[in-house]
């Protein structure tokens, strides 16, 4: 209860001050490239059910056409304002939506595309039983995640066997130990990383 509260609260208050900077960046996306100024997509959510997750959008129009993983900041489907979205994390602000909305959390584990769920193991099934979040300990452990899969020689392969597992461990490693304050620790490590 305390945790929905605070969500609900924080996204409120955070989508009122931030209406502003929301205007600038999609007039800035709209200038800059072709396309709508939010993208969506399917992500899973708690209990195994499907939701859209928002965010601004960072990249030319069907690049998802050309595979899910970003590979590397300099990735050339990343329209310009779209690498400084990305580089200050400004591209998830839309997921206050998400999280109003009570589809996801500030602090929980990222929402994977189906096709990676797909691949779960029982134990790791358990990461459907709370609500994803904007951030967790893999979001902060993987920030860089994208230059990582930049330097492998197969992305797609070095994310599955690779960074996928890890991050489901971090992930697990919430669940075990979720708390109010953790989940504020969480968030303060995570404005210090982007800010770092």
């Amino acid at each position: 209860m305390l945790k929905r509260a605070f969500d609900f609260i924080l996204s409120t208050v955070g989508l009122l001050i931030l209406s502003p900077v929301y205007v600038l960046l999609a007039i800035l996306i709209l200038l800059d490239s072709k396309g709508g100024v939010f993208y969506r997509q399917q992500r899973v959510g708690r209990n195994n059910h499907d939701f859209y997750i928002y965010k601004f959008r960072t990249m030319h129009q069907g690049a998802e056409k050309k595979g899910l993983l970003t590979v590397g900041a300099k990735d050339s489907r990343i329209t310009r304002v779209g690498y400084f979205l990305r580089k200050y994390k400004l591209d998830e602000l839309p997921q206050l939506l998400n999280v109003l909305k009570g589809d996801m959390s500030f602090v929980g584990p990222r929402p994977e595309v189906r096709r990676y769920v797909n691949l779960y193991t029982n134990q790791q099934m358990q990461v459907l039983s709370v609500r994803p979040g904007i951030t967790d300990y893999a979001s902060i452990a993987y920030s860089n995640e994208s230059e990582l899969l930049k330097q492998a020689a197969d992305p797609e392969k070095f994310y599955i066997e690779t960074v996928f597992p890890a991050k489901l461990e971090l992930n697990l490693k919430y669940i075990a130990e979720k708390n109010f304050w953790k989940d504020i620790q969480l968030i303060f490590l995570t404005v210090k990383k982007i800010l770092s």
